[in-house]
C-alpha cells in the first residue's frame, strides 16, 4: 500500500501562504516553512495596525483643530466643549477638514463656542 500524501488540500494551503509571501526577500518569499512564519507575523501586524490607524487619524484631526483654534484665542478642549453645549454636532474629521479648507467657518464656530466655554 503506498503512503498517504497530503495531496490537494495541503498543496492549496501551502500555495496560499506562498502567494501571500510573494515579494518578500530571499527565502521568506519562496520557502514554505520560512514564509509561513513571515506571513503570520505580517498578519498580526496588519490586524494590530488596522486598529492603530484609526487612533492615528483621530490624533491628527485633533492636532489640526487645535492648531486652527489656538490663534483665535481658545483651546481645543474648550472649543469642543462649547460646540457640544451649542449642540453643534460635527465630528473631528469634518472639523479638521474645515480648519484647512474654510477657516472662516471655524471662526464663526469659535465665536459660537465661546458663548458657553468659560
Amino acid at each position: 500500500m503506498p503512503r498517504a500524501k497530503r495531496g490537494y488540500k495541503a498543496r492549496r494551503r501551502r500555495n496560499r501562504i506562498l502567494k501571500a509571501a510573494s515579494g518578500y526577500r530571499g527565502k521568506r518569499g519562496t520557502c514554505y516553512s520560512i514564509s509561513a512564519e513571515a506571513v503570520h507575523h505580517a498578519w498580526v501586524h496588519m490586524y494590530r495596525h488596522r486598529k492603530q490607524r484609526k487612533r492615528d487619524w483621530r490624533s491628527l484631526w485633533i492636532i489640526r483643530i487645535n492648531a486652527a483654534v489656538r490663534p483665535l484665542g481658545i483651546s481645543y478642549s474648550k472649543f469642543i466643549y462649547g460646540l457640544k453645549q451649542q449642540n453643534i454636532k460635527l465630528d473631528r474629521k469634518i472639523l479638521a477638514d474645515l480648519a484647512i479648507s474654510d477657516p472662516r467657518a471655524i471662526e464663526t464656530m469659535v465665536s459660537e463656542a465661546r458663548k458657553h466655554a468659560a
